[in-house]
């Protein structure tokens, strides 16, 4: 049984394993006639992967989904292993470097491209898309950083780990990463430029060029030009006339509806500025033992008259707790009780 790959054939997660299959002198056949949301939608598709996402790779042995795992199994088909290095920790780093590559840029591209291209809803929370090309930005600077000491990821030759950042970075080259953007990164033209230049590369992408612009939004698209109407007859300006009148009206009346009230004044804000010390207030309070109650209602020290309060400002009153009706009012105020004494409560505080 030969392998198919479910999918367009311009799909870019695809080429992993068309382009690694070319490396490895593996045939692979595409799905005949297979049209995206429709093939991939039928119950036998589903049966090879339930969410119905492409691509999939038919094999003798089963179906085969994500296309990293895809890539991987067609790197080893053949026993020599050239796409995987020749040493353990050469198949260690060229793991690390498609995970890199696919959580670090792939990732980026598709969060700061996808919505562009209407794909998913524009736009975005602003911060979602500076964070994607920040998150781009950081992971091409590292990329950079190992390409400047290295011609290829690991050891010297192309491996799958080349592949799959390669593919990876296809995407961004031809749709959104423009030469004002990837300059900052010589390290990294050079090296996608020299790999989609390779013939294996050449075979499945074809000329490959880069984008010359960013996408413009679907929401920042001008809007059609209205149709031009024929001239009506000699009434009508009248009857414009009326409605731009009537609807100048309209607008004053919303705008008069709209316009925000006025907030009313704190009464408080009438006071003058306050001499008081709240810092003495809690030292006060902090450095009383005795019941600080008693120490404010029945006592008030000299030093409160004296540093913390602005007396003119105040109308002080001593309770008489043998009072009935006193202690009555005292309690309303510490239960913040509404009304008050006929009238309703602005702001009431309690300190204990």
């Amino acid at each position: 049984m030969a392998l198919v790959l479910y999918a367009s054939k311009t799909n870019k997660n695809a080429y992993k394993a068309r382009v690694a299959a070319e490396y490895v002198g593996v045939q692979i056949e595409m799905a005949p006639n297979f049209q995206m949301h429709v093939s991939n939608k039928t119950p036998e598709f589903l049966k090879m992967n339930p969410l119905g996402k492409v691509p999939v790779l038919e094999t003798p042995d089963g179906p085969v989904f994500e296309s990293n795992a895809i890539a991987r199994y067609v790197a080893r088909l053949k026993g020599d292993n050239i796409l995987y290095g020749s040493s353990p920790i050469d198949y260690a780093h060229i793991e690390q470097w498609i995970d890199f590559s696919s959580m670090e840029i792939d990732a980026n591209i598709s969060r700061w491209l996808y919505p562009r291209m209407g794909y998913v809803p524009y736009p975005p929370l602003p911060p979602l898309e500076e964070a994607a090309i920040s998150g781009l930005k950081r992971a091409l600077g590292a990329l950079n950083t190992h390409l400047a000491t290295n011609t290829y990821l690991v050891g010297h030759s192309v491996t799958l780990a080349d592949i799959v950042t390669t593919i990876n970075l296809y995407l961004g080259f031809k749709e959104i990463l423009i030469k004002s953007f990837t300059s900052e990164f010589p390290h990294v033209e050079r090296y996608f430029w020299t790999m989609v230049n390779q013939p294996n590369f050449r075979k499945i992408l074809g000329e490959v060029k880069q984008a010359e612009a960013v996408p413009t939004p679907p929401s920042a698209k001008k809007p059609s030009q209205p149709k031009e109407s024929k001239p009506k007859a000699k009434d009508e300006p009248k009857k414009e006339a009326k409605k731009e009148t009537k609807k100048e009206t309209e607008k004053l009346d919303e705008e008069e509806e709209e316009a925000p009230k006025p907030k009313p004044k704190n009464p408080l804000d009438l006071l003058p500025p306050s001499k008081m010390i709240l810092d003495e207030w809690k030292r006060l309070y902090s450095n009383t033992k005795t019941n600080f109650r008693e120490v404010a209602i029945k006592e008030i020290p000299k030093f409160v008259l004296d540093e913390c309060y602005d007396m003119e400002l105040y109308e002080w009153t001593k309770v008489d707790i043998s009072d009935e009706n006193q202690k009555e009012r005292v309690s309303q105020m510490i239960e913040d009780a509404e009304p008050f004494e006929g009238e309703p409560l602005l702001d009431a505080k309690c300190f204990k």
